[in-house]
């Protein structure tokens, strides 16, 4: 018993004395460290690191060096466009607000520029910001809502104007490189690329009317793109920027564009006109709900405005008989060699046309198809 207590008090001395020791040691550690080694505790490196070498760059790849250049030479045809809304502001003061901001082109060397209908619509004014950050109030020229385009006029000098150049869009091919710039979000001057996903598409304007003919495209769209250039790969005009498909309303990879060959014939229309001057028929068409309940395919003609093309070409409207009965009018089946199956495919088969021509309206009538010369005159 004696000699075990013996034992313990020597097992806790040495126990002491290695505590000791060991916390001398670690203070003659930390003393060395903190005198010899400063810079170790604070995590940087003796001596200052060798610079990295930069690898050289080399040559653009060619199809980066084309696009740079596409944009070089195309973006200073392009436009900010700023719209203006008249506000009251305090009791006895009026002002133009900013309202919202999309993109354009210049048209030619007189001032004109191109852009959507929807990007001025309700506008009190625009102002347009030119690729060199000049400012200059808009007037308008003439707008196609049944279209989506509009026609703008600034008093700028020849030489700050860059008229875009003019490409095709019936010959367009899926695959294609196409590149769009304008304004997404206010970023002014933005390029985005893809290719021609679709053409052929139909989309609706913000009057109900189909457009036809319509690029689809996978270059990004996205708000304020609306009214600038989409470009092939020379750099030309091949469709105006309009929509988009996208359930969250950025782009989603799905935009639209009116087709070029349609923005030519729109603007020489607005340009001479203010408006699009159509050729007409002269007829008032049953809604197509109602066709398709009756199962009828085609365009019924309710009535017949006198003295129009459909009157002298003897186009007869729905009446009643003298017992009371309704008595259907003309069914319109085609016009010239389109099918017509719908109010769209007859509107689309007359934008094909001027007034002044004669086309041959294919109808039917009372079972047996007939048809008519009519000679189209300006709405």
């Amino acid at each position: 018993m004696e000699q075990t207590e013996r034992q313990r008090g020597g097992s806790a001395m040495r126990a002491r004395w290695f505590s000791f020791a060991l916390g001398i040691g670690v203070a003659l550690l930390v003393a060395r460290l903190l005198d010899a080694e400063p810079r170790l505790l604070c995590g940087k490196p003796a001596t200052p690191p060798e610079p990295r070498p930069v690898t050289p760059r080399g040559n653009l790849a060619q199809d980066e060096q084309s696009a740079i250049e596409l944009f070089r030479r195309t973006s200073p045809c392009v436009v900010y466009i700023t719209t203006l809304s008249r506000q009251a502001v305090g009791l006895f003061e009026i002002q133009d607000v900013p309202q919202g901001t999309g993109s354009g082109f210049v048209w030619d060397h007189r001032g004109h520029l191109v852009t959507n209908f929807h990007v001025i619509r309700g506008a009190s004014a625009a102002r347009v910001t030119l690729h060199d950050q000049s400012e200059w109030p808009a007037r308008l020229v003439g707008a196609a809502p049944d279209q989506d385009l509009a026609v703008l006029e600034i008093r700028a000098s020849a030489d700050k104007l860059i008229p875009i150049p003019l490409g095709t869009s019936h010959d367009l091919q899926v695959g294609q490189k196409v590149f769009a710039i304008g304004n997404p979000f206010g970023l002014d001057f933005t390029l985005t690329t893809g290719i021609v996903s679709a053409v052929g598409r139909n989309i609706r304007s913000l009057t109900g009317r189909r457009i036809d003919g319509v690029i689809q495209t996978d270059a990004a769209i996205n708000p304020g793109n609306s009214g600038g250039p989409l470009l092939d790969s020379a750099g030309r005009l091949i469709g105006v920027n309009t929509q988009i498909a996208s359930p969250s309303g950025a782009s989603a990879g799905i935009g639209f564009a009116v087709p070029v060959d349609t923005v030519s014939r729109v603007v020489r229309e607005l340009l001479v006109h203010g408006r699009v001057v159509r050729p007409q028929l002269g007829i008032q068409a049953a809604s197509e709900e109602a066709l398709r309940r009756a199962g009828i395919e085609g365009v019924l003609v309710l009535s017949v405005t006198p003295g129009s093309p459909a009157e002298k070409a003897g186009v007869r409207g729905t009446s009643r008989a003298d017992d009371g009965s309704l008595v259907l009018g003309d069914i319109i089946l085609g016009l010239d060699e389109r099918k017509v199956s719908s109010l769209d495919d007859l509107y689309a088969a007359l934008e094909q046309h001027k007034a002044g021509d004669t086309v041959k309206l294919r109808i039917a009538r009372g079972g047996r198809t007939h048809e008519l010369e009519v000679r189209l005159e300006a709405s």
